[in-house]
């Protein structure tokens, strides 16, 4: 090929699938919400400002396999966000657009539970 015809070199991965919250069922978004470690990568998130966090960042007991498979259950809740910036991949809570959806669910699953199942 000559200089000017040279294609693109294709993306090292394929960009995440989002599904938007006005499209998720009630049940979808509770499954999601109901797995600890996916309560824990969102509360994670609540705390953290939109894109600063990568999907390795977080402080949970799974592999990356499972990590990446829990992020994709959080995408079709439309619960999270992500982009790929160079080699990593960050995340963003998409708490307005599920509060609009949901009102009341997420600040409700936020809250901190002390032990006993109380909140703090």
């Amino acid at each position: 090929m000559t200089k000017g015809n040279v294609a693109a070199p294709a993306p090292h991965r394929t960009p995440p699938e989002h599904v938007h919250p006005r499209d998720v069922p009630l049940e979808t978004a509770l499954a999601a919400l109901s797995d600890p470690v996916r309560l824990a990568l969102v509360r994670e998130l609540a705390g953290s400002d939109d894109w600063e966090r990568t999907c390795g960042s977080f402080d949970v007991p799974v592999r990356k396999a499972a990590l990446s498979h829990h992020f994709a259950v959080l995408r079709s809740a439309g619960l999270i966000e992500q982009r790929d910036a160079g080699a990593k991949r960050i995340n963003r809570l998409r708490r307005a657009e599920f509060e609009e959806r949901f009102p009341g669910l997420l600040a409700l699953v936020l809250r901190q539970q002390a032990p006993g199942g109380g909140p703090e």
